[in-house]
């Protein structure tokens, strides 16, 4: 009797389990190997850099990692992310009170214009102003005027939060939004002013949203390679490209990783945060403070922030354009075809970006496994590390492994783009498939459509606006990228960002003007999808 319980309970265990396997999904078998050698090939050359690094000596490590030099750099580089941060914070913060929490004249106008510098890339504000303010710059040779210097940490500290701030003025306005503003009536009722009313309802309300911006902030500012470049800063960024040109990789590589462990402690911290939660319940719209005479001051803070981070670059470029004076450099002038290299450069980035995001964002889209979330993260990498260390472990991988095409082609400079930027594509796709209605496919199914057919018909069309979405931002962001551009860029393709840096190099400005301008009127396309996308109107 029990040897035919043992054998009925082993045919029952036999029959669970081959029904499990006929559960398997073949697909997504595939699409897990599939989405893992992505996620592989997009970490791999992360190696090279620490290989490169590793091959140095100890003792010569040792005296490079803790020369006099590198602790410049690294004091300069946490200056200029500590001063960036707290100084977006100071503007920020008000900025987003302003336009949510008062009767300040047509908010949604002010809001818009608060947020619009994001779009401008930071060199691009960095090369207007050091040809205006900078040494031997227009304000000294035209009217002889001595003005504190645009230049070094100070200058960049400066450039980088007129141009970042938005990330933590984009971030608080959301966290006041949100929240239920009846309870700083409540604190009013409880004779409290309404210092005391921010400071002990509010500010704990919206520090998530104010810490979620600031570190974005400080990511972007320890990151930043054009704005330290253009004033002379000696940070991370700039100085690894400098060893980069001058042939010192070894340095180049001990420094990269060096700024690889201060973002990831940045990463550390955000992730923290991020666990904070916003308990306010709800959204409920409570009283709001009158400015009355206070007004005319907030709506004059509010155009000077946007007069000097977009109309003062702008006119300048513009009066760039008509000049002419001076000895012609003939390699600077602008040609169509930088323009029209840029725009492929980035629409293979784009394609590719959207290729590889595909089978990444569908598997973790429809799983929510382990495995999943590991290869979605990985491919987030790309993001959190700053270009100039992209561009140089893409350096070494080239030199080392492929050197045919190492400045010969655009494949390595287009898989840069895509390591770069991949998860705005994979964020944007996961997100549209996450939409798609499993009963929708259950459907399709049931009417014998295969399931290449179902993925064909049904859930590809309904993915698709995910994908354009996702093909924009990366376009748009890898118009504006300029270190991995100057590092992996064919011998003798120019792009509008490199004209840029050329024209600086030279000193002569004025060649950047177009070039610029172009870079301009592509980012506020940006600004343009966000405005689409959340409804924004002049009411």
């Amino acid at each position: 009797m029990k040897q035919e319980f043992h054998t009925a309970d082993a045919s029952r265990h036999s029959t669970t389990v081959k029904h499990r396997l006929r559960e398997v999904d073949p697909w997504l078998v595939v699409l897990a190997l599939l989405s893992t050698v992505l996620a592989v090939l997009i970490v791999s050359p992360m190696y090279w850099l620490v290989w490169q690094a590793w091959t140095v000596e100890p003792s010569r490590a040792y005296d490079l990692m803790f020369s006099s030099q590198t602790a410049w750099i690294t004091i300069n580089s946490l200056v200029l992310m500590l001063s960036v941060t707290v100084l977006s914070i100071i503007l920020g913060v008000p900025l987003a009170m302003l336009t949510t929490r008062t009767d300040l004249p047509y908010p949604r106008f002010w809001t818009i214009v608060a947020a619009l510098p994001l779009v401008i890339p930071s060199y691009i504000g960095a090369i207007a102003f050091v040809s205006m303010f900078g040494s031997g710059g227009e304000i000294d040779s035209v009217f002889g005027m001595t003005l504190p210097r645009i230049h070094g940490v100070s200058g960049a500290i400066f450039i980088i939060t007129l141009y970042t701030y938005p990330y933590v003025f984009l971030t608080t306005r959301a966290a006041l939004i949100s929240m239920d503003s009846t309870l700083v009536d409540a604190a009013h009722s409880l004779n409290h002013g309404p210092f005391n009313a921010f400071r002990r309802v509010t500010l704990p309300i919206i520090r998530p949203g104010i810490a979620a911006g600031a570190l974005l902030t400080a990511l972007y500012a320890i990151s930043d390679f054009g704005t330290p470049a253009f004033m002379q800063a000696r940070v991370f960024t700039s100085r690894i490209y400098g060893e980069f040109s001058g042939f010192a990789v070894e340095y180049a590589a001990l420094l990269a990783l060096q700024l690889v462990a201060i973002v990831a402690v940045i990463l550390v911290i955000e992730a923290g945060i991020g666990r904070d939660e916003n308990t306010s319940g709800g959204g409920s719209q409570g009283s709001t403070i009158r400015l009355g005479y206070w007004k005319w001051p907030a709506m004059g803070f509010i155009s000077t922030i946007g007069i000097v981070t977009l109309v003062v670059p702008v006119a300048i470029f513009l009066s760039w354009v008509h000049r002419s004076e001076g000895d012609r450099i003939p390699a600077l002038e602008f040609h169509p075809e930088f323009a029209v290299n840029s725009v492929i450069l980035a629409l293979l980035a784009a394609l590719m970006a959207c290729a590889i995001a595909l089978p990444v964002a569908y598997y973790s889209g429809r799983t929510n496994s382990l495995m999943s979330r590991v290869i979605e993260r990985a491919t987030y990498i790309g993001f959190a590390v700053p270009g100039v260390v992209i561009g140089l472990a893409l350096v070494f991988l080239g030199l080392r492994t492929v050197p045919s095409l190492y400045r010969t082609g655009v494949w390595l400079l287009v898989f840069g783009y895509v390591i770069r930027f991949l998860p705005q594509a994979v964020g944007t796709v996961r997100a549209s498939v996450l939409q798609v209605d499993e009963e929708t496919i259950e459907a399709a199914r049931s009417l014998n459509a295969g399931r290449f057919e179902t993925f064909q018909r049904v859930t590809l069309p309904l993915i698709a606006p995910g994908m354009v979405a996702g093909a924009v931002l990366v376009f748009l962001t890898t118009m504006k990228e300029l270190p991995m551009t100057l590092m992996l860029r064919p011998i003798g393709m120019e792009t509008l960002v490199i004209k840029v840096w050329q024209a600086h190099e030279a000193l002569a400005y004025r060649y950047a003007a177009i070039p610029a301008l172009l870079l301009v009127i592509i980012s506020g396309m940006t600004m343009l999808i966000i405005l689409r996308r959340e409804n924004f109107d002049f009411g």
